[in-house]
């Protein structure tokens, strides 16, 4: 518990920091604790530490950790892939979605989001860098897709996800974040909802948020290098 709380403040220190040197305000970035693979009984103890926000990549994984702990009141975000058939339990149990990028999605989503839950946050996650092997739109299709959300009676658009290519190059690297502030820009200047940019990890956090991220998604920083467990199930990513 100890070692857990003095990782998680330090990342909140590192945040506070790389505001403070972007002339950002402060607490303007929110940290998304990336708990895949963790078990319930450490988010617990991330929870008691002060964290509320937890991202989840694998569902069925997520479904056990999120009915047990359901006394916490935590907000959940899915941040994987989202095959079809795996829309309902979404809806039916995430606070936010991050990886909406197309509008059969958005459909099915807003189809069996449940009435008593009020509307689903959604982020649209965007191929930054045209990477032939990532999930997302292309930016020359954002714009359309947002506006098709925007029209779905219970999501609720809020921004953007990007996952920039992996690079040594802090130029590109830079490029991609700025690339990525440019559209979110563009995209609050047309729905007043849009309040999110979620880019920046445990590698590149103190960049991301140099070039507008609000919220950075922080896995390894936080819990340490991941462990596969019995939580994981590979039929997710089918």
């Amino acid at each position: 518990m100890t070692q857990l709380n003095n990782q998680l403040h330090a990342i909140l220190d590192h945040i506070n920091l790389a505001e403070q040197q972007a002339e950002r305000l402060p607490n303007s970035v929110q940290l998304l604790a990336v708990s895949k693979t963790q078990t319930a009984d450490v988010i617990r103890q991330a929870a008691e530490a002060g964290q509320r926000y937890f991202g989840e990549n694998y569902l069925q994984e997520a479904l056990i950790k999120i009915n047990s702990l359901e006394d916490l009141q935590l907000v959940w975000h899915f941040i994987g892939p989202i095959q079809s058939n795996k829309t309902k339990n979404i809806a039916a149990n995430f606070d936010w979605v991050q990886t909406v990028d197309r509008l059969k999605i958005a459909q099915r989503l807003d189809n069996q989001r449940p009435s008593n839950r009020g509307k689903l946050n959604i982020c649209i996650q965007v191929n930054i860098d045209n990477e032939s092997t990532k999930s997302g739109i292309a930016a020359t299709a954002l714009f359309e897709l947002a506006e098709e959300i925007s029209q779905l009676n219970n999501l609720l658009l809020r921004g953007l996800m990007i996952i920039p290519t992996h690079t040594d190059d802090p130029l590109q690297q830079q490029h991609s974040f700025q690339q990525a502030q440019l559209l979110y820009k563009q995209l609050a200047e047309i729905y007043p909802s849009v309040d999110t940019l979620s880019m920046g990890m445990s590698g590149d956090m103190a960049m991301a948020i140099a070039e507008g991220s609000t919220m950075v998604r922080i896995g390894t920083a936080l819990f340490g290098m991941r462990h596969t467990t019995d939580l994981h199930h590979p039929s997710d990513n089918k």
